[in-house]
């Protein structure tokens, strides 16, 4: 990757082979095909860490509703990462993509409560998709990760 190319952390909590993972997958292909010079790590949240998130040049945040909460990995992420990079990351551009068994809200507003400590900025509204990831779903989150890899590149955020 060029030196110039941005850096996009995405991490993500979930199973192998769940909906939140086919929302990856999209946002993933939405980055890759946005034709910006953007380097993307994408990886689990639980094997994620604070160098990682000093790395980020943004951050995308994939979690799958549990009990009107998110993930508890993308939750262990947050809780390992905050104190060593505090101070260190402020106005960090992020968004949420939520697979949700309800109606996400609970999982977007724990992480916006929590991005708020870390001084993060949003970026774009949450994409949630409620119930199975059809070919709207996947349109929504590719059109996510394309929105966060030209708004870095073009110096938007």
């Amino acid at each position: 990757m060029a030196a110039s190319a941005k850096r996009i952390l995405l991490i993500y909590g979930g199973h192998a082979g769940g909906r939140t993972l086919q929302m990856v997958q999209a946002v993933t292909m939405g980055i890759l095909q946005s034709g910006e010079p953007v380097e993307l790590r994408a990886q689990p949240a639980l094997d994620a860490d604070a160098e990682d998130l000093l790395w980020a040049e943004a951050l995308l945040i994939g979690t799958p509703e549990h009990f009107g909460y998110m993930s508890g990995a993308v939750k262990d992420f947050m809780d390992r990462t905050f104190y060593p990079v505090e101070g260190k990351v402020e106005g960090l551009p992020y968004a949420i993509f939520v697979s949700a068994g309800n109606d996400g809200t609970g999982a977007v507003t724990s992480i916006e409560r929590i991005a708020l400590g870390y001084q993060w900025k949003k970026v774009a509204e949450p994409v949630i998709v409620k119930g199975e990831v059809d070919g709207e779903a996947m349109q929504r989150c590719a059109e996510l990760g394309q929105v966060m890899a030209a708004g870095l590149a073009l110096g938007v955020f």
